[in-house]
């Protein structure tokens, strides 16, 4: 049940999806999308005609994008870890967006990063997408609970609540999502996520992907592609091989 719920709740948000076409537009080449999920990325981009290939560990989420598959849709989906796979080819543009890189660990990041270039093509980019490390920091400790929205759940029209609430010590910020499902009879079941984001500096990610023989050509704070700055929501970095 909660790929369908999570995919109900995070479609409604889709405010980056020109910014993700627009990267596919501009580059030849297939696409790989990393932590691909239910596909709120990944189907779009295919139905504007890309060659797209979607990767994921999350087996509950890659299953409930298969059966949304048009019927004369074929799409390449894997089940891998995106810190240690390896795909038969290689790729113009790799994508990786929903704030996922900052939930990796150092380790993992590094790893992750190594694997990417092994799979970026000659000229073709990395994009990737965090929330602005230096908004995160400069958060209280801790938040109360809070009432986010208010969606129908996609089988039976009831109401589903989105409450969220954050903890921040010195190396995480630590997110819950509950989703309370409101049953007419006054019954409540509740689906619930914790997300960890790491707090690491934009240098420490350039210093892992120039490790991995990679650097930040550009770099973005929005979707509207706006210079990166402290307060800035997002950065947004557009990767390249050195070699």
């Amino acid at each position: 049940m909660f790929p369908l719920i999570y995919h109900a709740h995070h479609t409604r948000h889709n405010d980056d999806l020109p910014f993700w076409l627009d990267m596919a537009q501009q580059l030849p080449g297939p696409v790989l999308e990393l932590g691909c999920g239910s596909g709120r990325v990944l189907l779009p981009l295919a139905q504007a005609g890309h060659r797209v290939f979607g990767l994921d560990r999350d087996y509950q989420m890659l299953a409930y994008l298969r059966q949304r598959l048009p019927p004369d849709m074929y799409l390449p989906i894997f089940q891998a870890d995106l810190t240690r796979f390896r795909v038969s080819m290689q790729f113009g543009l790799i994508l990786l967006p929903c704030n996922t890189f900052s939930t990796l660990t150092i380790q993992e990041r590094q790893s992750a990063s190594t694997c990417i270039a092994r799979h970026l093509a000659p000229g073709g980019w990395f994009v990737f997408v965090i929330p602005n490390p230096i908004l995160f920091k400069r958060l209280p400790a801790h938040s109360e609970p809070e009432l986010e929205e208010i969606f129908s759940h996609p089988l039976d029209g009831e109401p589903v609540q989105v409450i969220s609430g954050w903890r921040r010590t010195r190396r995480k910020f630590v997110l819950s999502w509950h989703y309370d499902h409101l049953f007419s009879d006054g019954r409540v079941d509740r689906l619930s996520a914790i997300v960890e984001h790491q707090l690491s500096a934009v240098l420490d990610y350039r210093e892992a992907l120039q490790a991995a023989g990679m650097e930040v050509a550009e770099a973005y704070g929005d979707y509207d592609r706006s210079p990166y700055q402290d307060d800035s929501p997002y950065w947004i970095a557009l990767v390249t091989r050195r070699f």
